[in-house]
C-alpha cells in the first residue's frame, strides 16, 4: 500500500493554526510559494479545498474544521514519539540494573550509586554479579547492563568508557617491620606476601620484575579476594599488593592498616565500563553510565592513601 507523506500532517495543522499560508510558511521555514504548493497537496491528499479565500483571508472548510483536532492529537503523538527520551521520567522508573564487576570496585563505589538512585531513580535497584574465568558473552546474551573493571576480552561490538587509571601498591598492618627502613626490592621480597587470583595463581607481573633483579618472593597465601584477604595482614607480617582504588575510604575501618609504594616499576592499568550497543540510545542506560563514570571521579578525588 502506497503512504502519503506524513509530512503533510505537519503542515496541514500549521496551516489550520496559523489560518495563514504566509504565517505558516514563516513558520515551517518555507517560501509562501512553497507553502502555496504544500496546500495544494494536502487538498489532492484529502479530496477537500481545506482552506478557501473569503476576501483577503482563507478560512477552514468544514471538512477542515472536522479533521483539525484530530491532527493536532497525531502530531503531538508523533512528537512525543520521537523526544520521549527528552523528558523521560526516571524518577518512575522502575528497573534492575545488572553490573558485574570485580570485588574491589562493589564496596565503596555500590554506596555511592544508591545513593543516586534514591535521589533520582527510587525505585531502581542494582545488582552486582562477581566476574568469570572465561568471556561468557554477557553482554551480547543481554544477562548484564554494564561491565566494570579492567578491559578484559569483550565482545568486539562491545562500547566502552574509559573510568580511572589505577595501580598496584602494597598493604600492610602499620607496625610492619617493613616500615622500618627504606622500602628497597630485597626488602619488599623478603616478606611473605599475599597473591589474590580468581583462577589460584601465585605468580603474576610482580614476580616478573623481581626475576629481572634476581629476586623471589615468597607467597604463602593465594585467595580469590582482595576484601577478604585485607583481615589476614592484621596479626601476621604479610603483605598484599592490591589495586589502589580497592582501598577507597578503608580508612574509615580503622584497620590499622598502611599502604606502601611497590618498588617496582609497574604499569599502571586502565579501568573501563563496556555495554553493549543496544543500550546505546537507551535514556536510562545512558543515566547509569553518567552516574556510574561521576561516581568514579569523586572518589578518585576524594580518595588519601593509607598512613
Amino acid at each position: 500500500m502506497s503512504l502519503p507523506d506524513l509530512n503533510l500532517l505537519v503542515a496541514l495543522n500549521v496551516l489550520l493554526e496559523e489560518g495563514s499560508v504566509v504565517a505558516a510558511a514563516r513558520r515551517m521555514h518555507l517560501s509562501a510559494p512553497a507553502m502555496s504548493r504544500t496546500l495544494g497537496r494536502i487538498r489532492e491528499a484529502v479530496g477537500d479545498p481545506i482552506m478557501v479565500r473569503a476576501g483577503r483571508n482563507l478560512v477552514p472548510t468544514p471538512r477542515a474544521l472536522a479533521l483539525q483536532e484530530q491532527v493536532r492529537q497525531l502530531v503531538e503523538q508523533a512528537t512525543r514519539l520521537f523526544h520521549s527520551g527528552e523528558h523521560f521520567d526516571l524518577a518512575g522508573l522502575e528497573r534492575c540494573f545488572t553490573l558485574r564487576a570485580n570485588n574491589v570496585l562493589v564496596g565503596d563505589m555500590a554506596a555511592r550509586l544508591l545513593q543516586e538512585l534514591g535521589r533520582e531513580a527510587p525505585r531502581c535497584t542494582l545488582r552486582f554479579v562477581p566476574e568469570v574465568e572465561h568471556d561468557d558473552a554477557a553482554l551480547r546474551r543481554n544477562r548484564i547492563d554494564l561491565f566494570i573493571g579492567a578491559l578484559p576480552g569483550l565482545e568486539p561490538e562491545a562500547k566502552t568508557q574509559r573510568l580511572f587509571s589505577t595501580r598496584f601498591v602494597g598493604l600492610a598492618r602499620r607496625d610492619h617491620p617493613l616500615f622500618d627502613g627504606e622500602i628497597s626490592p630485597e626488602r619488599f621480597a623478603a616478606y611473605p606476601q599475599v597473591s589474590v587470583s580468581r583462577r589460584g595463581r601465585a605468580r603474576g607481573p610482580i614476580d616478573e620484575e623481581l626475576e629481572k633483579l634476581g629476586l623471589q618472593r615468597d607467597v604463602r597465601l593465594v585467595t580469590p579476594s582482595f576484601h577478604g584477604t585485607i583481615f589476614c595482614l592484621l596479626e601476621s607480617d604479610l603483605l598484599l599488593p592490591i589495586p589502589e582504588h580497592a582501598l577507597w575510604r578503608l580508612d574509615r575501618l580503622g584497620l590499622g592498616l598502611r599502604q606502601f609504594a611497590i618498588p617496582l616499576p609497574l604499569k599502571p592499568f586502565e579501568v573501563i565500563q563496556a555495554w553493549h550497543p543496544r543500550f546505546d540510545n537507551d535514556v536510562a542506560h545512558r543515566w547509569l553510565r553518567r552516574t556510574v563514570a561521576q561516581v568514579c571521579l569523586d572518589l578518585c578525588a576524594s580518595s588519601a592513601p593509607l598512613v
